[in-house]
């Protein structure tokens, strides 16, 4: 009996410190005038997660209705990913639950605030914490990825990672924010964005390019007016024993790798995009995905495995890189390596001689666009004609320079 009155008073002691934390707990912010069962149901137990993928966000939905679409889109399903770690499947089957499984959103609480109780906005730097260095992002504020090697690593950093300084998207500059373009309407409905160039800006037919008929109707006005694309040629995912200090110390790897690979590239480059076909049709800026080269470096490991190309995929982009101007003609016009034509006497790269298992970067063979095509050597080679329309066009552009360029003797 005496024991049954101790098991009471300790089990009402504990509800009754359970009541207490309950209390304690305070909600801010949009939903400060929300109770507990309006997020977490009738039993807070049975939806501890109530913004989770797992549950498809049920607490969130009840008032946002709709909104759960958010994890059948790229940044939930990760199904471009899933398709890159196939590149691995001969090697590492584990590739992807080991080494991919983490920077993706998988809770409504990834972008906004992190805290339940605390519910916040979307912020333009929530965003460029997981769209950073290479990926599509950091560029729109003017920050391209510094080549690996340490006495690279210097000069300004953003999220602790050094960063060179670019020029800027203009509408940065403007001070737009990310999600004035990608709305959460446009995400859940998976699209890239909820507003096109034409959506805000009429093209002005005065313009000598907007004139021509097959730039407005075969390119994407980006293709143009992309000021630079990060590029990355070459990139070695070295599989390593992570606690190696040998190994740590050769790359100059200061902590301990997350996953079981280090990554190191062959070549960055910060110039005007190279050029194919996206899924439209239309000429885009195309940059590599990865070129992707497997070495096993492990003590156990099969050495004979060693910058094995495994990928050589690019992809048609959007750079968040828009400037006003745009490069001169022959930018494109009669240069066959902007199209990955390199001619074989102007290489400067000999990736063929050192074994990586291509002639080069920018040569077709071998290489493959996953949402689109490289343009034919027919459609380069026309391009390359000096028609009478070029001839007006590129004699009416250098007009136009030369008329306005200051008086330098003022």
């Amino acid at each position: 009996m005496y024991l049954m009155i101790v098991l009471s008073v300790l089990l009402l002691v504990n509800v009754e410190s359970s009541a207490i934390a309950a209390e304690k707990i305070q909600v801010e912010g949009v939903h400060a005038t929300l109770t507990c069962q309006d997020c977490h149901g009738e039993k807070v137990s049975e939806r501890l997660h109530p913004a989770s993928a797992e549950s498809h966000a049920a607490g969130c939905v009840t008032c946002h209705q709709g909104y759960d679409k958010i994890f059948n889109q790229a940044m939930t399903t990760r199904r471009a990913e899933r398709d890159f770690a196939q590149s691995f499947k001969a090697f590492d089957k584990h590739f992807f639950a080991n080494n991919c499984n983490e920077c993706h959103v998988s809770d409504c609480l990834d972008c906004h605030g992190g805290d339940g109780h605390n519910i916040a906005p979307a912020s333009q730097k929530g965003c460029l914490s997981c769209h950073q260095g290479y990926y599509t992002g950091w560029e729109y504020l003017g920050m391209a990825p510094r080549e690996d090697d340490p006495r690279y690593q210097r000069g300004g950093t953003f999220q602790g990672r050094h960063f060179l300084k670019m020029r800027p998207d203009i509408h940065a500059e403007k001070d737009l924010k990310c999600m004035d373009c990608h709305t959460m309407e446009s995400l859940i409905a998976g699209e890239s964005s909820a507003k096109k160039c034409r959506d805000c800006h009429a093209p002005d037919p005065n313009v000598i390019e907007h004139g021509i008929a097959a730039h407005m109707q075969k390119l994407e006005c980006y293709s143009c007016h992309s000021a630079w694309v990060a590029q990355e040629y070459g990139t070695f995912f070295l599989r390593i024993d992570k606690n190696d200090p040998e190994i740590l110390a050769a790359f100059h790897v200061d902590s301990e790798p997350v996953g079981d690979y280090l990554v190191r590239s062959y070549l960055h480059k910060q110039d005007s995009p190279l050029l194919g076909l996206n899924n439209k049709g239309l000429i885009s800026p195309i940059r590599p995905q990865f070129i992707a080269y497997y070495s096993d470096l492990r003590h156990s490991g099969d050495h004979s495995k060693e910058n094995v190309l495994v990928s050589a995929q690019w992809k048609a982009s959007f750079p968040h890189t828009l400037r006003r101007g745009t490069p001169m003609c022959d930018a494109c016009h009669n240069n066959p390596r902007r199209f990955l034509m390199e001619k074989e006497d102007e290489r400067i790269y000999r990736i063929d001689l050192d074994g990586l298992g291509l002639s080069s970067f920018w040569s077709q063979d071998g290489q493959y666009v996953v949402n689109g095509q490289f343009l034919n050597a027919e459609r380069v080679q026309a391009l390359s004609a000096r028609t009478p329309v070029f001839v007006k066009a590129y004699v009416e552009k250098w007009k136009k320079l030369i008329n306005n360029v200051e008086d330098s003797s003022k």
